[in-house]
């Protein structure tokens, strides 16, 4: 191909043969439309348009990190999610749409109007900002282990001015002493030998975000089993999980003593999250009703 003279539907058609995967043709029109500074739509008005070579070899080059396997996430340094763009790295899971179906059904709880929140193990940020957005009232914490995730989310909540409090921990274990009436968590869930971790995007991403253990159930299990004594009477837990972990899930919630267990699908029908509410005339350690 003369790169002097491609033209954008060229462009792209080389560029997505070459990515291959799932969505080759999305994931050439996202890096020329970065370098371009142009919406996606515009290659449907300006399909002749005429890449000058300077812009040709910036989405070549981009390209080739893609064929290599780089998340397209990465490569531009943010990724969509809700109603708005996270900034990404590769100290956190990649934002996926299926995390928003969450999202929705949090919000569909029966919590009081100025809920507190927690979202343990937040990455980016995206289930704790999500939930800032439509509910601005709410008193959210999101928490991470790992401090580049840490200093990631309060910079997207920082940007996006929205009332996140972002802290250093590792699942409940540095917070002070609270209750919340909702805690949430997208935590590893893959088993460390799983095969799909040598593939796709997933190659790219921190597997501290990914493994828990030989069943990938290590930090569920430990969420599910302290997540009564952190939750007022009443309150909510919310967990995302793998498409076959349902089953093992919903044990856990049962033996930690949750009622009304659940588990619901994404948007392609699989089972991605279960939620379960603590009972309200129980005590969480003595501390309800501080």
């Amino acid at each position: 191909m003369n790169k002097t003279r491609s033209t954008v539907v060229g462009a792209l058609a080389d560029a997505a043969a070459r990515i291959g995967g799932d969505s080759p043709r999305l994931d050439a029109e996202l890096l020329l439309a970065a370098v371009l500074d142009r919406t996606t739509t515009w290659f449907r008005t300006w399909p002749d348009h005429v890449i000058d070579m300077r812009d040709m070899d910036a989405f070549e080059r981009l390209v080739a990190q893609r064929v290599a396997g780089r998340p397209v996430a990465h490569l531009l340094e943010h990724q969509g999610f809700w109603r708005f763009s996270l900034q990404v790295s590769e100290h956190t899971l990649i934002p996926r749409p299926d995390t928003e179906c969450l999202v929705e059904a949090a919000l569909e709880l029966p919590l009081p109007a100025a809920a507190r929140v927690l979202d343990l193990g937040t990455g980016t940020g995206a289930i704790a900002l999500a939930l800032a957005s439509e509910r601005p009232d709410w008193a959210i914490i999101a928490t991470d282990a790992v401090e580049d995730a840490v200093l990631l989310a309060r910079g997207n909540a920082k940007r996006l001015a929205l009332p996140v409090t972002v802290r250093k921990s590792d699942w409940f274990r540095d917070l002070t002493p609270s209750r919340f009436d909702l805690i949430v968590s997208n935590p590893p869930y893959i088993a460390e030998h799983d095969r799909h971790l040598g593939e796709g995007d997933v190659r790219f991403e921190p597997a501290s975000a990914l493994v828990s253990g030989v069943d990938g159930l290590d930090a569920i299990r430990e969420i599910a089993a302290q997540a009564p004594d952190w939750l007022a009477g009443g309150g909510w837990l919310m967990v995302e999980h793998g498409y076959e972990q349902g089953e093992p899930v919903r044990h856990l919630f049962n033996k930690a003593g949750f009622h009304a267990v659940e588990t619901r699908q994404d948007y392609g029908r699989n089972d991605r999250f279960t939620l379960g509410r603590r009972p309200a005339e129980e005590k969480a350690n003595g501390r309800d009703g501080c």
